[in-house]
């Protein structure tokens, strides 16, 4: 089994839909051993019954914009858990408001809660976890197509998923000297809790779906296997990278469908 022997915390686990949750199930399915975070008292309620799911009672209250939980987050990982090897980042939050409307009109609270939350958390929970992190780890975080590129209704996310792509880079610079992997995975839009908040998501799904090479949305699942190599021994070699797992559609220059003037579908190269 490819991950035996491996210790992982997961942070920002929502429920078994989540993006975290494929990671975690692939990592377990190879033998991981896994310990959690939840933000506060109603999701502790969704995570321990995961957590017991992954034969677990490692769960640690974690908000990541608060000092007093980021400093004593190794203390009690080492205390019951050990050290780990590897580290699973997926916390991103914005204002709703801040996803509708305007870019242009994105209040400075918004902006702040966004990069706080969605960037500057990547930083400070690899720094509290420096002391349990085993060399030769991984650490992990997620990211959007939003980033580099503009999609409609993601607004400040999208700026803030561009900083934690660059963040990833630096970090994996400061961390390479211990051998410590730093990468990010941009998956394609799946239903999750977090994507509930995106503006006409339904048609970002329906319009992936028919311009991906694959023809298809991605899976849970396949972003959780390509996530567990990343945290594997598999990819020792990678860092600083932004793996795409989304059936391809980053790659695409012009999409494959169009409106003609009737708002009849049609193939784009077929558009006069």
């Amino acid at each position: 089994m490819i991950m035996k022997g491996k210790k992982g915390l997961i942070v920002g686990i929502a429920n078994n839909k989540s993006i975290a949750y494929g990671i975690a199930k692939a990592c377990h399915d190879q033998g991981a051993q896994l310990a959690f975070t939840y933000l506060n008292e109603p999701l502790e309620k969704r995570v321990r019954p995961i957590a017991k799911e992954f034969n677990s009672d490692a769960v640690y209250e974690l908000d990541v914009n608060n000092d007093e939980h980021l400093n004593s987050l190794a203390d009690s990982i080492k205390s019951d858990f050990g050290n780990i090897d590897f580290l699973v980042h997926s916390v991103a939050f914005a204002p709703r408001e801040a996803l509708e409307g305007s870019f242009l009109d994105t209040t400075r609270e918004a902006f702040n809660i966004a990069m706080q939350t969605s960037v500057f958390s990547l930083v400070s929970l690899t720094k509290a976890c420096m002391p349990v992190m085993n060399d030769g780890g991984s650490i992990l975080t997620l990211t959007y197509l939003g980033g580099p590129k503009y999609i409609p209704h993601y607004n400040v996310m999208g700026v803030a998923k561009a900083a934690l792509e660059s963040s990833v880079r630096y970090l994996a610079v400061d961390c390479g000297d211990r051998n410590i992997r730093v990468n990010a995975i941009s998956a394609g839009p799946i239903k999750t809790l977090a994507a509930s908040g995106i503006g006409d998501f339904r048609t970002i799904l329906k319009w992936n779906e028919a311009n991906a090479p694959l023809k298809k949305n991605v899976t849970t699942d396949e972003v959780g296997n390509s996530g567990m190599y990343l945290l594997s021994d598999l990819s020792k070699g990678v860092t600083g990278e932004i793996h795409y797992v989304d059936a391809g559609y980053n790659i695409m220059g012009m999409g494959a469908i169009a409106k003609d003037d009737e708002g009849k579908t049609i193939l784009a190269w077929d558009a006069k």
